[in-house]
This record gives structure tokens, sequence and C-alpha cells, in this order.
């Protein structure tokens, strides 16, 4: 019985893929069950691979590999995707993360750590490469996701509306207003509005 770790690349750049399929194959643990060189010959072909981990690149010729992880990992439950790229915006690490990625990988990242991300990914754990976590733990306090709704509402704050005001523009209850702004206030950390106009302009968030 093959006890091995099955696993698929997707890539377009055909000598990284070579050096990906020789790493996996001499290493004790896992096997290559195939490689695509595009979102559609992977969606032709994972079905017969089953592949249990798939190193993912972030950019790929047909199709970009952010909205390909979340069709994958809708379709393939049990399927653990490893994102392997040379992308290291947070923004795109962080689309990855929600779209369903078990770990980010960057392409200069050592042999060993490609292997080990691809080891805890299969055994249920979120794996970042050093690069990539020195990045989330850097960005994380200062990068705050607002809604539309938010933004909006944020900007008639700063605009000097009252909160009756901003229910009648944009068609809520006052209360439904109340409470946003109240979620607003904990979401920057604000203590009063006054500090929450100055943040929304110094983070440029509005």
């Amino acid at each position: 019985m093959d006890e091995k770790i099955k696993v698929g690349i997707v890539d377009d750049h055909k000598i990284l893929t070579e050096g990906l399929n020789s790493l996996v194959e001499e290493s004790d643990f896992a096997r290559v069950v195939g490689v695509a060189h595009s979102a559609q010959q992977c969606r032709d072909r994972i079905a017969f691979w089953h592949p249990d981990v798939l190193l993912l690149d972030v950019s790929l010729p047909d199709l970009s590999g952010i909205d390909f992880c979340k069709e994958l990992t809708t379709n393939y439950p049990d399927l653990k995707v490893l994102a392997l790229t040379s992308h290291n915006e947070y923004a795109v690490v962080k689309q990855m993360l929600i779209n369903g990625a078990s770990g980010y990988l960057v392409k200069n990242a050592m042999s060993a750590e490609v292997l080990a991300g691809i080891k805890a990914v299969y055994g249920g754990e979120k794996f970042l490469s050093h690069e990539i976590d020195v990045l989330l733990k850097r960005q994380s306090p200062k990068t705050i996701w607002l809604t539309d709704r938010e933004r909006e509402l944020l900007k008639l704050v700063a605009e000097g509306y009252t909160n009756i005001e901003i229910a009648d523009k944009i068609y809520l209850s006052p209360e439904t207003i109340k409470g946003y702004r109240k979620n607003l206030l904990l979401k920057l950390g604000a203590k009063n509005t006054a500090v929450l106009v100055r943040m929304a302009f110094e983070q440029k968030l509005i």
C-alpha cells in the first residue's frame, strides 16, 4: 500500500516544476501524481490525480491563482493547497489564506522549507515560510479591513453627520448606525469619534 503524500504541482514555469518534481520524488515521504502548467490543465486532470497536497502558483497564464484556490478548495474540501509564488504582498497572502490555502511559500524558499510545508499542511496545520510569517506579523496590527458599508459610514462620520442624518442618507435605522459606529470604534481601537476620524485620515481609510 502506498502511504506517501500525493502531491500535485500547478505552475507555468517548466524549469521550476521540474525542480519541484525532483525535490518531492527524492523525499522519502511524498510523490508527484501530476503537473499542470495552467488552471485549465489542472481542472482537466485533478480528478485523476487525487492529490493530497497541491503546490499552486498565484500567477497562472489563464486565471488568477487566488480565484483558482477558492474554486479548488470549494470543489475538493479535503485538498490542501500550498501556495508557492514570487508574490509576497500582504494583500495577496491574506486573500490566498481567506480563499482556503493551508500554507504560503515564496519561490526562493529553501528546499527543506518546501518539504516541511508539504508535511505540515498534509497533517492539517497551517504553514507559512519564514519571510511570509514575518510579513504577516509585521502588517497585521496596522492593516485594518473595512467593508464598503463601513468605509461609507466612516466618510460620513468624518464629514460631521449625526447618526440620524447618516441613517437618513443610507436608508438604515439610527440604531443600526449606532451599532456600526460602535464597531468602527472597536475595530480601529479609537476611544471616541474625534480619534476615529483622525485615524481614518492617518491610515487613509477614507
